[in-house]
């Protein structure tokens, strides 16, 4: 780019932010560099690469040209200083931490989270020693502190949960996971960088799903990461030795190699080379024209999941409806201050009739898609009991919010009309019930 990121708009950068122009065809379009590896101009070239004093890679297996690309432009669009592509939502989550904490170690987050994300904590990260303890989103900050120990690591958020949509206060978590000397870690797949940027609320690092509303076309999976550059882990160092103290004797510690991307840094060259979560540039690649057209996407799909949610609103099938875009949602005056683009394009709703209503109401959708996936261009339905929270106990799902005629729309970029007309015949066949 050739002016300062500050002096460009965000509908320019999300085009133009971390491209390079390929040297030797001079394309336009970032090119695809499907290789495993990368051929050492000399010996010394080779040395410089492995001992990460390169500006290039020595494999693909932690980074790629292509993917490069789409690390710098989702950076730069959150306000970071760097950021990384990984193979999935879940792979950025779990490397995110892995590259914060280890076996024996203590993760606060929120009560609030998707589902697949509390079963990845309960499961795997588990099985690795990482112990995760759930706090109600809004506890006081007395509460917040009274559960950190020597061993916590960092504070777990999402900017608007999954599917209730219970908007976070980002800037209040910030200050608590601040003064406990750690960072706080925000998924932001459902808000994207257009509707809210969490390091400008006080947040260290941003994760995304990067299969949802960034690609946006449902066609790939990936994740990413991004580091904010703030948090000063130099005065953290006994929370985080390896990043403050050399690896082995004679070599720089990662907040000498790489300042204030020492996290960034670390992630890359240790965590994502060893356990090797590597996303396609092929995926990359069409990710990349995704973002190119994201603030377009999502002015349209919020225009239109408001449009739908006040039409939902008002139906007699419809129990409760979930959506901080309107002003008798709980969430609204939060929802104003953090998202001021927009609520986002989750609604969700309960349906007179429980299961059986939700059966019905499934069965009957022709336009909208019943499946598991949000951010698509598509519109989307999902009965989240039966199927994501299906694991659960009956007693856990209503503890989690999660009743028994609770379906997800993610709505997506066609006619409102036509969106409403769909949701309307599956209504009057959930009324049945």
């Amino acid at each position: 780019m050739s002016q300062a990121d500050g002096d460009q708009d965000f509908e320019t950068r999300q085009i133009h932010a971390g491209a390079v122009i390929d040297a030797q065809t001079n394309a336009r379009v970032t090119p695809i560099y499907q290789t495993a590896g990368y051929v050492f101009s000399d010996f010394d070239d080779g040395e410089e690469r492995f001992a990460g004093r390169s500006g290039f890679r020595a494999y693909s297996r932690n980074e790629n040209p292509t993917n490069a690309v789409a690390g710098q432009r989702l950076a730069n669009l959150e306000g970071g200083v760097d950021g990384i592509v990984v193979s999935s939502g879940q792979a950025a989550i779990a490397a995110a931490l892995f590259a914060l904490a280890r076996a024996g170690d203590h993760i606060l987050a929120t009560r609030s989270l998707y589902e697949g994300t509390r079963e990845m904590f309960r499961g795997a990260l588990r099985r690795q020693g990482l112990e995760v303890e759930y706090v109600p989103d809004d506890a006081d900050e007395s509460e917040w502190a009274s559960r950190v120990t020597d061993r916590t690591r960092a504070i777990y958020t999402e900017t608007i949960p999954n599917p209730l949509n219970q908007v976070v206060d980002l800037e209040r978590l910030a200050g608590i996971a601040h003064a406990a000397g750690v960072p706080l870690v925000v998924d932001s797949t459902v808000a994207t960088p257009y509707l809210c940027r969490p390091i400008e609320w006080g947040a260290d690092i941003v994760i995304h799903s990067t299969s949802k509303w960034l690609a946006g076309h449902g066609s790939v999976i990936g994740g990413a990461i991004v580091d904010g550059g703030r948090f000063d882990w130099a005065a953290n160092g006994d929370r985080f030795p390896h990043l403050v103290q050399p690896p082995r004797p004679g070599v720089p510690s990662f907040v000498e190699r790489f300042g204030a991307s020492a996290y960034l840094g670390y992630l890359r060259t240790v965590t994502v080379l060893e356990y090797g979560p590597t996303v396609p540039p092929t995926s990359t690649f069409l990710l990349l024209h995704g973002i190119e057209t994201l603030s377009l996407r999502m002015d349209k799909h919020v225009a239109n999941a408001l449009e739908v949610a006040r039409w939902l609103a008002v139906q007699p099938e419809v129990a409760a409806l979930s959506y901080p875009g309107l002003p008798s949602d709980p969430f609204y005056a939060r929802a104003q201050r953090y998202l001021p683009r927009g609520a986002g394009a989750v609604v969700t709703i309960e349906l007179d009739g429980g299961r059986p209503a939700a059966r019905r109401f499934i069965d009957a959708l022709e336009l909208v898609s019943p499946m598991t996936h949000i951010g698509d261009v598509r519109t989307l339905a999902i009965h989240l009991g039966s199927t994501i929270h299906a694991k659960l106990t009956e007693q856990e799902r209503l503890d989690a919010g999660i009743t028994p005629g609770l379906i997800r729309l993610s709505i997506g970029l066609e006619s409102a009309r036509d969106i409403i007309a769909d949701l309307s015949r599956a209504l009057r066949a959930a009324a049945e019930a």
